[in-house]
């Protein structure tokens, strides 16, 4: 399956309490995602919390797009990528 990178901006930084509230909120985006054949494999955060990286297993860009609207998610950009593991040449 094709991996996908998406970089995210969120002005004033991404409001997720770490708690069940937000463990609520994170099955809810996950379940919309399968819907649509998309796999959220992890995300990286900024220390100000305003960017994301996030990297998701799809059958394409456009599934990641829809799921990410369907969740309220904004979308900067989605880039096709592959895997450099540091052991790959050993």
């Amino acid at each position: 399956m094709p991996l996908y990178l998406v970089q995210r901006t969120f002005p004033g930084g991404l409001a997720l309490a770490a708690n069940s509230a937000g463990a609520e909120v994170l099955t809810v985006v996950v379940t919309r995602n399968a819907e649509l054949g998309v796999t959220w494999l992890h995300s990286y955060v900024s220390e100000d919390r305003e960017s994301m990286v996030c990297v998701y297993d799809a059958p394409a860009a456009e599934n990641v797009r829809t799921a990410s609207e369907a969740s309220g998610l904004p979308v900067d950009s989605i880039t096709g990528v592959s895997v450099l593991d540091p052991h790959f040449y050993h």
